[in-house]
């Protein structure tokens, strides 16, 4: 792995963030205490099978198992699927509050295997946001939290949830790989906190990042501290999809990126208020590009690319919701992955809280 910089170490992981993967199998995965990103070679050898989809009952319960505590003590940070063998990686953090402790864990795609990754004695690379809010940052980020975390709080009919984290637990909230570079949202030390980095692979001391403002319909005006909670790269590389809080969708190219800039986000849909966005991926189904959105409010929503590129900009509160979509009668995904071209891994929780692995075809999305 000398190619991409990675050499035999230790990744010194002190909290569990988002995933994904990179060339050759790279695994990336940020650290928000320690506000860096490790790139490590997973040694996955593992042989494709694209043939059948992978379904995996209890999850949590397993995964708990496989560290010796309870399922609730399970909280599945992000997923991401190996995109050579297929194998499912959990972010997992075992335990709450400060006594928590950050796990890389496999799933086997052929047997439903649990095991964890290395992350000592491995061959790494790592690089440090450099912008990250200080851990005595005071301000505060506010997400709807999935399980009982927070404060309760009644808007209208409707009783929620809502967690004020400090905002360093936001620096990184989610990343993919494009054309060389390391992808990376999150908030930063600014007084427009929202940013959007680009770090190139192998890392380096030239990472660039912009501010990001965008128009958000159900709060009716211009924001720049709210930040991406999930984004996919769009339009082969040349722009991202990005999705925030109460729930926005908004086109950013990415030739829009300059360093210490500001980058105007283009608002396509909005997908409801006092809703967070939880994944998202993209696939072809009939030579057309769909969007998939999990939520927290409503089922899994799709999205016809094509109409994202002909809507205009919103601009107005209140103005009419932009792109046509559907809402699949799928409840309860928190998190989506591409199993291959022809599936789409699903996390989901029942009614009863407990989670499991499932996959659907695109072709009957």
């Amino acid at each position: 792995m000398g190619e991409f910089g990675l050499r035999a170490g230790r990744a010194d992981v002190r909290s569990a963030g988002p995933i994904t993967f990179g060339p050759a199998g790279i695994l990336f995965l940020a650290d928000n205490a320690a506000a860096k990103v490790f790139a490590v070679d997973v040694a996955d050898l593992g042989p494709a099978d694209e043939s059948g989809p992978f379904d995996l009952e209890n999850v949590d319960a397993l995964v708990g198992s496989f560290l010796g505590c309870e399922p609730s003590d399970v909280v599945i940070r992000d997923m991401a699927v190996h995109p050579l063998s297929h194998n499912v990686y959990l972010s997992v953090q075992r335990g709450r509050g400060d006594a928590a402790q950050p796990v890389l864990v496999r799933i086997g795609r052929l047997d439903g295997s649990i095991t964890d990754v290395p992350l000592d004695d491995v061959p790494v690379a790592e690089v440090a946001i450099g912008d990250a809010p200080a851990g005595d940052d005071e301000r505060l980020d506010i997400t709807l939290p999935l399980g009982d975390e927070g404060e309760e709080l009644q808007v209208g009919e409707r009783t929620i949830r809502i967690l004020r984290q400090p905002i360093r637990t936001s620096t990184v909230t989610d990343m993919a790989y494009v054309n060389g570079a390391l992808l990376v949202a999150g908030l930063s030390n600014e007084e427009f906190s929202s940013r959007l980095r680009r770090i190139p692979f192998p890392f380096s001391d030239a990472a660039t990042g912009s501010s990001l403002e965008i128009f958000h319909v159900s709060h009716g005006k211009w924001e720049t501290t709210a930040p991406i909670r999930t984004f996919v790269p769009y339009d082969g590389g040349a722009s991202i999809l990005a999705s925030y809080t109460c729930t926005p969708v908004v086109h950013f190219p990415l030739a829009d990126l300059q360093d210490g800039a500001k980058a105007v986000g283009r608002t396509v849909a909005e997908l409801g208020a006092v809703n967070q966005p939880l994944d998202m991926v993209s696939f072809v189904q009939d030579g057309q590009e769909y969007l998939l959105v999990a939520n927290s409010a409503h089922g899994l929503v799709k999205i016809a690319c094509r109409d994202i590129d002909a809507q205009s900009p919103l601009t107005e509160p209140q103005q009419p919701v932009g792109v046509p979509r559907e809402t699949k009668d799928l409840q309860g995904i928190r998190r989506l992955a591409n199993l291959g071209d022809n599936h789409v891994l699903l996390l989901q929780a029942d009614n009863a809280g407990r989670q499991h692995l499932r996959s659907v075809k695109t072709a009957s999305l």
